[in-house]
């Protein structure tokens, strides 16, 4: 039984994004395991409260997050 567990920010995705989390990871999950495994693969989104999760040795919060999301890529060299 594969479980996959993601850990979010809360207040920064919507229901709907968190949906697709869930669809697409468990996609993943067969796609790599087999279609069998689909009725037993289990995603779980915990939400945390903004300022309770660090990188860095720097508290993150759901603006600092969207910030992020909304910067430009930086290109890989």
């Amino acid at each position: 039984m594969p479980f996959v567990n993601v850990k979010v920010i809360e207040g920064v995705f919507t229901e709907e994004q968190k949906r697709e989390m869930v669809t697409r990871l468990t996609d993943t999950m067969v796609a790599i395991e087999g279609e069998n495994l689909r009725p037993v693969t289990w995603v779980l989104i915990e939400e945390l409260k903004s300022g309770d999760w660090g990188m860095g040795g720097q508290a993150m919060t759901a603006a600092d997050v969207r910030a992020l999301a909304a910067a430009e890529p930086v290109p890989v060299s």
